[in-house]
């Protein structure tokens, strides 16, 4: 019997799926929490938090200084906001030094930390994502904090990060995708903490405002 493409798509829907909900039940909510305490004590003593990530984390980066900024009120800040910058530093000193030098010139100290969101956290090795493995051993030559948001083994990041949050591994051929969709789940259980959050979202806001109203009519 020939499978038609509806039946294809919904098989693979279904999979994917269910491994969201092992890795739900799996993922290490300690490491979180450790993370979202981390996180507080680095804007109770006034730290700046720099975010790197590279592809798909690239873009998870920028989210997370919006984020932080805004709802957390932490400073921070990426090089991937800047791509006049990065391609700079990328042109003259090499893909592979490129957040280091954007580091530097950021003046990194002991008081500020690093937040990595990465797939595999770095392999330098096998040549796999070594601006970050770069970033992170410049990191902590200056003292500054290390944690990470990481899929796999939690590579480099995992094996200095000060606190990682490991996403579990469930199915090998969708690593990737899960790991990427993850990093968005775990920052946000971070971000909506009431203890965390500074500011209310703007939907659930408004949400709030409305409420009284809807009692009233009834």
């Amino acid at each position: 019997m020939i499978k038609t493409m509806e039946h294809d798509y919904r098989e693979h829907i279904d999979m994917y799926f269910n491994e969201v909900k092992l890795i739900a039940d799996k993922i290490d909510k300690a490491a979180i929490d450790k993370l979202a305490k981390a996180l507080h004590k680095l804007r109770e003593e006034k730290g700046r938090l720099f975010v790197l990530g590279v592809g798909g984390s690239a873009a998870m980066a920028s989210h997370a200084v919006n984020d932080l900024r805004k709802i957390g009120h932490i400073e921070s800040y990426t090089p991937i906001d800047n791509v006049s910058e990065l391609t700079a530093w990328v042109n003259d000193r090499g893909w592979e030094w490129a957040f280091v030098r954007w580091l530097e010139q950021s003046n990194l100290t002991s008081k500020d930390a690093i937040l990595v969101f990465s797939v595999g956290g770095g392999d330098e090795a096998r040549n796999i994502s070594p601006n970050i493995v770069h970033a992170l051993k410049y990191a902590k030559e200056k003292g500054a904090k290390v944690f990470g948001v990481v899929g796999r083994d939690g590579g480099y990041t995992g094996q200095v990060a000060d606190v990682a949050v490991l996403i579990p591994v469930v199915n090998p051929d969708t690593v990737t995708a899960h790991s990427e969709s993850w990093h968005a789940v775990v920052l946000h259980a971070i971000i909506l903490h009431p203890k965390f959050k500074q500011i209310e979202g703007t939907w659930e806001a408004a949400a709030k405002k409305e409420a009284p109203k809807e009692k009233a009519k009834k």
